[in-house]
């Protein structure tokens, strides 16, 4: 799961900045980053959250 909420983040940031540059619509990147970076945040602890891990393997 982690690998793939990666791959889908890259893909939307990459997808909105080629837009821009295509001037199909206007963003502005900073005043978007200032205000919602704690989303990045919360983001990261989720995929973390739901990501199965290893676990207590005692072998």
């Amino acid at each position: 799961m982690k690998g793939n909420f990666t791959a889908i983040v890259l893909i939307l940031i990459g997808a909105l900045a080629l837009g821009v540059n295509l001037d199909l619509f206007e963003i502005d990147f900073v005043r978007l980053a200032r205000t919602w970076w704690p989303v990045v945040l919360i983001a990261l602890g989720a995929s973390l959250l739901f990501t199965p891990g290893d676990g207590d393997k005692s072998d």
